[in-house]
């Protein structure tokens, strides 16, 4: 079974299974595997009762591209339910997101869901943070506080780099609010060090968000090589 539709198996199960019908007030994520979320909601008869608040340039694509109505988290701070993916998941349903420089505005979305449904496929189902994913926890941060945070990530053991944005632009990635980021990796990280790891962080200042996801996400579907689905719960010991 090819990736995408590992990824198209999971987009569809979790929309499928998840969404009720007095649901109308959609997050929508970002990344590849969200592609197949939008499509399945694009396909529903009742997608014209359905709003849906983007957490990224690509997302808002997205609804448009499907005809579904578009929103914004300013607008509706009380969300049904979201989808997003991860580039990384553990054990105990923590999650690495930011891959995409989107992850303020996706961690705002998952606040503000009832539910916070995760879409990957097989490669991100690692069981351990930091144990495939080898390009560390992505941090958005404010321009002018950049350096102080790299050296407060560098004082708790951190190995941080400035994102750049490669060929197509000189200098660092800017993300959506305008932020910088910064990738840093700490190694594995244990699910029961996820979330010191994310408090420390978070009393950088300069830090605006953190690509830790502790604790948020409900369900993740997880679309297999061999063509099964795999369906994890949120644990009640984190």
């Amino acid at each position: 079974m090819s990736i995408e539709n590992a990824k198209k198996q999971a987009g569809y199960a979790a929309v499928d299974q998840n969404l009720d019908p007095s649901d109308r007030i959609i997050g929508v994520g970002s990344g590849s595997t969200i592609v197949y979320v939008v499509e399945r909601l694009g396909q529903l008869n009742t997608k014209n009762d359905l709003i849906c608040i983007p957490t990224s340039f690509q997302a808002k694509q997205l609804i448009v591209e499907n005809s579904l109505r578009l929103g914004s988290v300013d607008e509706f701070t009380e969300i049904d339910i979201a989808f997003d993916g991860a580039d990384e998941i553990d054990s105990n349903l923590n999650l690495i997101k930011g891959g995409g420089a989107c992850l303020f505005q996706e961690k705002l979305v998952a606040s503000c869901a009832k539910r916070f449904i995760v879409v990957a496929d097989y490669r991100k189902n690692t069981g351990l943070l930091g144990k495939d994913w080898r390009n560390g926890v992505p941090i958005e941060v404010n321009p002018l506080a950049y350096k102080k945070v790299i050296k407060g990530l560098m004082e708790i053991g951190g190995k941080p780099a400035l994102r750049e944005a490669g060929a197509s632009k000189a200098g660092p990635v800017v993300t959506d609010n305008g932020n910088f980021v910064i990738d840093c990796d700490f190694g594995e990280v244990p699910s029961n060090q996820v979330q010191s790891l994310d408090a420390k962080l978070h009393s950088l200042v300069g830090v605006l968000e953190t690509g830790l996801f502790v604790g948020m996400a409900k369900k993740a579907y997880i679309g297999e090589e061999d063509g099964s689905l795999t369906i994890s719960k949120k644990s009640s010991k984190l």
